[in-house]
């Protein structure tokens, strides 16, 4: 595979930012779609679609944290205490001041509570990205397979991907992955069903995985969602099947606890 055809990485200086909520809206059911503003965007940069930015909430419902600063030691918190974050992928930027993030609703989730309480004015700090992954968005083959957390850059990926031919297996409900994600031409989508923890789901995914023809090269594969389950899709395609490492993307987005 040519040099031109691989991802390539982009760093970006580290930065923190006061973000404030401008509005919030519910889409598919499950996400709150939330806009933030902030003077301090500007120079903001996500080169790749699934980049994250790793936001830190205040310890109390309306609470304003304070900006760490950045130094040659290192990120100091005022009081020393670094708030409890998250990590979240950029939805929308609009280049100037506004920052768009869907929040997945689940229970018990730090940053659901606070997306479900949060209103007009509230605001938390977000950092990074610290860097990017560049992808070219005009493989021949492409494979996705994802949960919930990974929807939002999904979104993000199908609205610029350029492939032949387009595959998705998503451990989502068929009518909140149709309510949520743009109709895509080329597409071929598997809904697997919501809780991508029961064993046997997974197992069928793979029995699937492996009757899918791969081509040779051209190809790039996406594989997110619960650490124990990517680790076995990676297993597949980098140990049973010898694809290229450097066009499969393994990202575990949460752990079963």
């Amino acid at each position: 595979m040519s040099s031109h055809q691989l991802p390539q990485r982009v760093r970006h200086a580290l930065r923190f930012r006061q973000l404030q909520v401008e509005s919030k809206i519910r889409v598919a059911d499950s996400f709150w779609r939330i806009v933030f503003t902030s003077d301090g965007l500007q120079g903001f940069q996500s080169a790749g679609f699934d980049d994250h930015i790793k936001l830190f909430f205040p310890p109390t419902a309306g609470g304003a944290p304070a900006l760490p600063t950045v130094g040659d030691d290192g990120i100091h918190w005022p009081d020393g205490v670094q708030p409890a974050s998250r990590d979240y992928t950029p939805l929308a930027f609009d280049g100037e001041r506004r920052l768009t993030l869907d929040f997945y609703i689940h229970q018990d989730g730090l940053a659901s509570d606070w997306a479900t309480q949060a209103r007009p004015g509230d605001t938390l700090i977000a950092g990074g990205p610290r860097g990017s992954l560049v992808i070219p968005e005009d493989y021949a083959f492409q494979l996705y397979v994802c949960d919930e957390s990974g929807l939002p850059a999904l979104r993000r990926r199908l609205a610029t991907q350029r492939a032949q031919q387009v595959h998705l297996y998503a451990f989502v409900d068929a009518d909140v992955g149709e309510s949520y994600l743009p109709a895509t031409a080329g597409l071929t989508v598997h809904w697997l069903g919501h809780d991508a923890q029961q064993p046997g789901k997974v197992d069928r995914l793979l029995d699937a995985l492996a009757a899918l023809p791969l081509p040779e090269d051209n190809y790039y594969i996406w594989l997110t969602g619960e650490g124990g389950v990517v680790k076995r899709l990676s297993d597949h395609f980098l140990q049973q099947r010898q694809c290229d490492p450097r066009v499969v993307r393994a990202v575990a987005y949460w752990h079963q606890k």
